[in-house]
């Protein structure tokens, strides 16, 4: 019994130190263990070929389809057109338009500083590696798409001190009878551009356009995007949410094989890309039909988007469609406020379900304190505090197994010729002296799932980003910059050892001492925060197993 006590806790151990280790491989760039081998630039598919409009989104929606370019992917021109860069300003964003299709080519977090030490504003859109906003007509042929020339027709390129919005608005030329016009709204405190497309018809003839609305990225995935473990890492991505599928991630590497072929029509919905700690999304609230799409329109170059019918046009009107850009920190609140599931961009992994909960009681204690490393260690504590009476019976059944393991390792010694004999003697002594050898087991697996949700809200969570704790701890995202927390984690490590019955083999024991310290070596390169909410884990449970020794008698 006392094998298959050890045997259980091993397999957690070692799971948990493999998966651990095969996050830190992936969060430095090197292929997970358990992934298959990524294709090759020999061995990728090609592109999916241009599709009439977006592939069989006009005869699903009701209308005939039209030749026209498909979105994300720019028609044949023997000379590409060329635009001009126009910078906007707010309270909280730099944004870069290209007036090539009145998009939205870069955007800088300004509340938000990269990871370079001077803390430059971070860029979410980007044009050096390209991840930009796009939006367009499809279904007639020739139609102003995001690869027309616009003309900046405001002239505010500043949010102006008291105002509480900034319009900008771009004007396409006349193209096959329709002119587009594009007005981003910026508002003061918010991340959500309003965004107002609205179609004139300028020809002769009644015309029935759709509206495509998408986001384009490569395939990198950023620095930082923290160390995976328990599971797979933060997402890098595409991501489609509506009704009939929820929340579905579309892996890049997946676009590699074919496009997206999910549930593709729906009433309701919105698209996004994702990354570590950020996201940009296309939001309409208002049900109505649509058609979303994703798909690799090049190497390293992935698309996913949105295809929204118009109403028909008459000769001389026009058509308003209002929607929601969305370019910003992934913070919980804000993004349930703006769309039903927004929130979802949070990647808490495979525990969701207890992650949400702990974060929002984390928050309340950040609330009252104001310090995002005092927050982690109190709610460690609150955990600590729920589970006291699992964790007593576990440190109880801990104790009582280190009182009688003299006399097991007296009678393996005696009786190790006759193993009938022994387990028979061995069972005597546990009914005799009331000891349970898996009671310590149960009580630790059952808490395994919330510690771990927790890691998650750690990893997760962007309000710990640059958040300092005290003195060299300036931020709880990045490592111990003097190691002095995984230093005292590994201390603490080998005191718990030290605290539990050792095992009879030689073996296990030499292995009990060694485990801790490989698996220590990687905390000295994880977040401050994550070491921190370990180490404070640790220390509790010392506290409490110490406690249980001394009431019990057991020596130390």
């Amino acid at each position: 019994m006392t094998d298959i006590r050890r045997t259980v806790l091993w397999v957690v151990f070692s799971m948990s130190l493999l998966l651990l280790w095969d996050g830190w491989q992936r969060h430095n760039g090197r292929p997970s263990m358990f992934a298959p081998t990524p294709p090759t630039a020999a061995t990728q598919p090609a592109a999916a070929p241009p599709a009439s409009g977006v592939p069989q989104a006009a005869a699903q929606l009701g209308s005939p389809a039209q030749p026209a370019p498909a979105p994300g992917a720019a028609p044949a021109a023997a000379v590409p057109a060329q635009g001009e860069l126009v910078q906007i300003d707010t309270d909280l964003v730099s944004a870069s338009f290209d007036t090539l299709g009145g998009s939205l080519v870069e955007l800088k977090l300004l509340k938000h500083g990269d990871d370079t030490p001077e803390r430059s504003p971070m860029k979410v859109l980007e044009r050096q590696r390209f991840y930009a906003a796009q939006s367009g007509l499809v279904d007639v042929p020739g139609a102003p798409n995001h690869t027309t020339v616009m003309r900046l027709v405001s002239a505010e390129r500043k949010l102006a001190d008291g105002a509480q919005q900034l319009n900008v608005r771009f004007e396409s030329p006349e193209q096959a009878g329709l002119k587009l016009i594009k007005t981003y709204t910026f508002e003061r405190g918010s991340y959500a551009i309003k965004v107002r497309h609205e179609v004139q018809n300028v020809g002769a003839a009644p015309v029935k356009p759709q509206l495509y609305l998408q986001l384009q990225r490569d395939g990198s995935q950023l620095q930082g995007g923290g160390p995976a473990a328990f599971g797979t890492g933060t997402f890098t991505g595409g991501a489609i949410y509506h009704d009939k599928i929820k929340y579905t991630k579309v892996a890049y590497t997946d676009l590699d094989k074919k496009p997206f072929e999910g549930e593709r029509v729906a009433q309701d919905g919105w698209v996004a890309m994702v990354q570590h700690y950020f996201a940009s999304a296309w939001l309409r609230t208002a049900d109505g039909p649509r058609e979303f799409y994703a798909r690799r329109i090049a190497p390293h170059l992935y698309t996913v988007g949105v295809v929204h019918p118009l109403a028909q046009v008459a000769p001389g009107a026009n058509v308003v469609a209002d929607d929601v850009l969305f370019v910003g920190p992934q913070e919980e609140k804000n993004l349930a406020a703006l769309a039903k599931g927004l929130d979802l961009l949070k990647d808490y992994g495979w525990f969701h379900i207890l992650a949400k909960p702990l974060f929002w009681l984390l928050d309340q204690i950040h609330a009252l304190i104001g310090n995002w490393g005092w927050a982690i260690v109190i709610l460690v504590l609150l955990l600590k505090v729920a589970f006291y009476s699992l964790n007593a019976s576990a440190y109880r059944s801990m104790a009582k197994m280190k009182k009688v393991n003299p006399r097991i390792m007296e009678m393996r010694e005696r009786l190790k010729d006759k193993p009938q004999q022994m387990q028979q003697e061995m069972m005597r002594l546990y009914k005799e002296e009331k000891v349970n050898p898996l009671g310590s087991c149960l009580p630790i697996l059952l808490q395994i799932p919330f510690f771990i949700a927790l890691y998650w809200v750690l990893l997760s969570t962007v309000e710990m980003r640059h958040a300092p704790w005290i003195g060299w701890i300036t931020d709880l995202s990045a490592k111990d910059p003097w190691f002095v927390l995984p230093a005292l984690m590994t201390l603490s490590s080998l005191l718990q050892v030290w605290l539990q019955p050792a095992p009879p083999d030689p073996m296990q024991a030499k292995l009990m001492w060694i485990m801790p310290l490989m698996f220590s070596v990687m905390f000295f390169f994880f977040p401050a925060g994550l070491v921190l909410y370990w180490l404070v884990n640790n220390l509790l449970s010392i506290a409490q197993q110490w406690m249980i020794n001394k009431q019990l008698g057991v020596q130390n």
